[in-house]
């Protein structure tokens, strides 16, 4: 029998065994799918708090999973990459983003209309076609699904619950829901810097090392998982106006996601036997370290460490 049964595939749910194995737990992740066969698989997966309002603690696990990112670049874990990122937005506040203490170099500057000023930074990008297969290594994993968390219960005295959209079902949650995102790949011409572009939905451009992400959508309720060919031009056709280098850059393909989101924010908490950490929304690779800290903590009994 395992210490902890995590319940999850994805990127929360592999971080917080990995976690969990590093302080001395038997772990067994139980997941129906591949990682690659995930949510977290479809993720541009840049760290930035994306449709996340502030909070101590997501301030807390932002910052603690931007430091392990950049430990992990440093050290040359496979599909961890460091990119200059250029945020525009539509309104000067004058306020500093609320994140900005949990990254580096954020500066902030003035921008061309329609954006009212620019904040550079320098954000962890993650490739999740190798970096989740690498956190799969570190870890058992069995491909098993539940439909009741007892039948984990049976198995191990602790289980996580990192099963994303499924905990609304599994953990009686009607505060879980979808935001459906669309992503068009092209060839990467040769970028190097991430761009945002505030507004909505907003566009963002962020290159990988064969290949650039562009989006996006963030369509609060639609579960349907099929490509749109209308969704798939108005990208192009948005993002090369934010970087005119794509204009022509191939079609490399197209990918549809469902965030798991949560009115209220994610739900990180232990009840009795069951540590529940789902509800992350688009903010999963931005958030994950940092909560597999608190997971971490919540199952040993622990205190989690500053950052």
């Amino acid at each position: 029998m395992a210490d902890v049964i995590v319940l999850g595939g994805g990127i929360i749910g592999l971080t917080s065994a990995v976690r969990l194995a590093e302080a001395g737990a038997d772990v067994t992740v139980w997941a129906p799918d591949d990682p690659r066969d995930t949510v977290s698989s479809i993720a541009a997966a840049v760290w930035y708090p994306t449709h996340t309002d502030y909070a101590p603690r997501l301030l807390t696990w932002a910052g603690r999973t931007y430091d392990e990112f950049t430990r992990q670049a440093a050290a040359g874990v496979p599909g961890v990459l460091l990119r200059a990122t250029r945020n525009l937005e539509r309104e000067a506040s004058g306020a500093v983003p609320w994140w900005a203490s949990a990254a580096r170099d954020v500066t902030i500057g003035p921008a061309a209309p329609p954006y009212a000023r620019t904040v550079r930074f320098t954000a962890p990008l993650v490739e999740m076609n190798v970096y989740l297969p690498w956190l799969r290594s570190r870890v058992t994993v069995r491909r098993r699904a539940v439909t009741d968390l007892a039948e984990a219960l049976a198995e191990a005295p602790v289980v996580v619950n990192a099963t994303g959209l499924a905990a609304g079902r599994l953990a009686g949650d009607p505060d879980v829901f979808p935001a459906r995102g669309q992503i068009v790949l092209v060839a990467n011409p040769g970028l190097t810097e991430s761009v945002r572009a505030g507004g909505d939905p907003g566009s963002y451009v962020h290159p990988r090392s064969s290949d650039v992400v562009l989006g996006g959508t963030f369509e609060v309720g639609r579960w349907d998982t099929g490509p749109d060919p209308a969704t798939r031009a108005t990208i192009l056709r948005r993002c090369t106006a934010l970087v005119p280098a794509l204009a022509g850059a191939p079609v490399l393909g197209e990918r549809v996601g469902l965030r798991p989101c949560r009115t209220g924010g994610p739900r990180v908490e232990r009840d009795g036997a069951v540590v529940h950490a789902y509800g992350h929304g688009g903010a999963g690779m931005t958030l994950a370290w940092g909560c597999a800290d608190e997971v971490t903590a919540l199952v040993t009994g622990g205190v989690t460490s500053g950052r």
